[in-house]
């Protein structure tokens, strides 16, 4: 009977594990070698790429080592010199073809004659485009011509084509492309493949959005060449797909063409912006679908802002008042309030009823819309309020009006505050962030959603006015409730602006938001105290408290939480998850699929040790995102890679950032933190402080009495019991 084969197995010696420059680590055979094992290795970090490569080939007994190179198993990536340093221990490693040999077999392939050899290697290259080494080698042996001259032919369709496309697009997403390699014919061909009326595999469509969607980000000198063959227009029907990566990739390339489109084409994707088309569509089939993902949810928000950025013009214009059009849109103000001809009316009179609209400098009422923001925007949203809404715009203005005097609300100024408060709300102007998410399903139910959102505002603004019977004097602190209104109820993302107006006058209303301030008051109303002895309790107990939020934070990060992988610095839909060990050393992340449930930490196959953290980064300090968003945070470890985040919310981004501080034995610094402490702390004080209701609190402790004359004096507890 032969006797069994036993696995191959390396022997580690013990006396290297404290080492941090060597890493044990799993490596498999190259593919051709079916005949060898995979095998344990201790590889050390100090030595050198090709003698690591040539010692890991020694092991298989493989031949001409120059030839191979290394990657990791489950991504493919290529380790080069300068990635070394990331190696750690667990990590399953390969031997395989080196990146440059890998590129020419690709390339040889590319010119074969064989239509299922190209087909073969054009699999081979879409799986291998994505690493940055294999990338550059393959642009270096002149890769890239191949691929334009084969879409430029047109030969290949199906999923050779996507390949080709695939490839092209993760060129492009590693930054090593030349834009100006892309030819006129080239993009006109991919361009075509976005063509609704031609009968194109949805896959190729896909990848078609896409490569042009990077082209326009990343090549000023390209985009003429997509505008002229792409339009919004056009682009529109893939928005009515039922395939959902379609619609996202479409809407994606909407935006991209909005956002760099220079100067002398603004104004007619400024056009395609305000269409009713596009907007019904985008309402109907993306925006009311079962479940957007967190992409669809970014591009959302940026076809949002790019639309509400439309308006900054005319907030940022002072009216001219010497404008024909300005001095009718004034006069319809008044003959919608008070008359329906103006015609016969003396100037006097006419002077009084711009008094009684509100209007600061009643003789000349064009001189109110000086401020810039909101400048023109502020006077058309008043003129859209009377002419779409006359009935109601009236209604305002006499109810204002039956009010006594010192209770009168002034329309005009309201109305100009309110535009100016609306824009800061809706952020009119600025530059929409890469990794925001926070679209308003009702602005895309309707035509004209500001000035729609305007009427509906403008109208709580008089409830709110007259349930806090308030006087001019009480101006700011009725615009400041009402933004807390309006603010309150976008959080609840409302689908129309019926809702919306449910919702302010049901959930959201001035009652309700002086709970919401007197609760707020209540929290802190301990602190308002200054006597002595209540700042000593306070002292005392404030140790207590943050070894409650210490402990709270702590139990966060080891429950975990799920983040959005980054794409290209953009927010994707796959998902990674990061939880703290039970024993509080150990940081355990990884890819999850399954997003319902919570995964073990078994399942987490990266980690890193907290005794290997140097410092968190956030904000605009951090590396791994493109914009500087508030919510990214990034650990920067001694001997492993930085670990970047982008937290989905404040809370989430508060917690981490305070439990990975206090890890470090730092004090935790978010706000988040600090109003626990405040709730906390103001709670125990009410407890502690329950018996002394009523009894006033000196400011200063009481004197200590003197001494008496002498200590000759006892407490008798047992003659007191007796006694009783």
């Amino acid at each position: 009977m032969s006797r069994p084969v036993m696995p191959q197995v390396t022997f580690i010696d013990v006396t290297q594990r404290n080492d941090a420059n060597i890493v044990k680590l799993a490596i498999h055979p190259p593919d051709q070698h079916t005949h060898s094992m995979p095998t344990l290795y201790s590889l050390d970090k100090r030595k050198s790429l090709p003698d690591t490569i040539r010692d890991i080939a020694a092991e298989f007994n493989v031949s001409s080592p120059t030839e191979y190179g290394i990657q990791y198993k489950d991504t493919n990536s290529y380790i080069t010199e300068s990635t070394k340093g990331n190696i750690k221990d667990g990590d399953i490693l390969k031997l395989t073809t080196s990146p440059d040999k890998a590129a020419k077999e690709i390339h040889d392939g590319l010119q074969s004659e064989s239509p299922e050899k190209v087909r073969e290697t054009l699999e081979k290259l879409a799986s291998s485009s994505g690493d940055v080494t294999f990338a550059g080698e393959f642009i270096a042996q002149k890769g890239v011509e191949l691929l334009i001259k084969m879409v430029e032919i047109g030969n290949e369709n199906g999923r050779p084509l996507v390949c080709i496309l695939s490839s092209f697009y993760d060129l492009m997403e590693n930054g090593l492309l030349d834009y100006d390699q892309l030819t006129l014919k080239f993009l006109k061909r991919v361009a075509v493949f976005t063509n609704r009326s031609e009968k194109t595999d949805a896959d190729v469509v896909k990848k078609a959005l896409s490569v042009l969607e990077i082209v326009v980000l990343n090549s000023p000198s390209q985009f003429n060449i997509v505008a002229n063959e792409v339009t919004l227009s056009s682009l529109c029907p893939h928005l009515e797909s039922k395939d959902t990566t379609i619609q996202l990739n479409c809407l994606a390339l909407m935006n991209a063409l909005c956002m760099k489109a220079p100067a002398e084409k603004q104004e007619r994707f400024e056009t395609s912006l305000m269409s009713k088309e596009i907007r019904t569509v985008i309402n109907e089939k993306v925006v009311r679908a079962p479940q957007i993902g967190t992409e669809m949810s970014h591009h959302l928000y940026v076809f949002q802002q790019l639309t509400f950025n439309l308006l900054d013009k005319r907030m940022r214009a002072k009216v001219d008042t010497n404008n024909e059009r300005v001095h009718e849109m004034i006069l319809e103000l008044r003959q919608h309030a008070f008359e329906a001809s103006a015609e016969s009316k003396r100037q006097a009179a006419f002077t009084d009823d711009y008094r009684k609209l509100g209007f600061t400098n009643a003789t000349n009422p064009g001189a109110d819309f000086s401020e810039v923001p909101p400048g023109l925007l502020a006077l058309e949203c008043m003129a859209y309020f009377s002419n779409t809404h006359t009935d109601n715009y009236a209604q305002v203005v006499h109810e204002n009006l039956s009010r006594g005097q010192e209770h009168q609300c002034p329309f005009a100024r309201t109305s100009i505050a309110l535009t100016k408060t609306l824009g800061a709300i809706l952020a009119v102007g600025d530059h929409p962030a890469e990794t925001k998410q926070d679209y308003h399903p009702m602005f895309f139910s309707t035509d004209k959603a500001f000035e729609e959102f305007f009427c509906w505002c403008i109208k709580l603004f008089n409830k709110t006015w007259k349930e806090m019977r308030a006087t001019l004097e009480d101006f700011s602190k009725v615009m400041s409730v009402v933004s807390e209104q309006i603010n309150l109820s976008l959080e609840k993302k409302p689908s129309t602006m019926d809702q919306f107006w449910t919702a302010l006058q049901t959930r959201y209303t001035y009652v309700h938001i002086v709970e919401l301030r007197q609760q707020a008051r209540w929290n802190k109303e301990e602190w308002n105290s200054q006597a002595r002895p209540v700042l000593e309790l306070r002292e005392q107990i404030k140790p207590e408290i943050q070894e409650l939020i210490r402990q709270q934070r702590l139990n966060y990060l080891c429950t975990g939480t799920k983040f959005n992988r980054l794409r290209q610095g953009k927010l994707s839909d796959r998902y990674w998850y990061c939880r703290l060990s039970p024993n509080h050393k150990t940081l355990h992340y990884g890819d999850i699929q399954d997003v319902s449930t919570l995964p073990n930490i078994d399942s987490l196959t990266e980690k890193i040790s907290i005794a290997d953290i140097e410092d968190l980064k956030t904000g605009k300090e951090c590396s791994h995102v493109k914009s500087k968003t508030s919510m990214a945070f990034q650990i920067v470890c001694q001997n492993t890679p930085s670990l970047g985040f982008v937290a989905s919310s404040q809370e989430v981004f508060d917690l981490w950032t305070d439990g990975i501080n206090i890890l470090l034995n730092q004090k935790p610094v978010s706000q988040q933190a600090s109003t626990d402490m405040d709730t906390l702390l103001g709670m125990e004080m009410k407890i502690r402080l329950l018996d002394t209701a009523n009894i006033p609190i000196p400011a200063e402790p009481p004197d200590i009495p003197p001494p008496p004359p002498d200590y000759n004096f006892y407490y008798d507890t047992r003659g007191k019991r007796d006694s009783q």
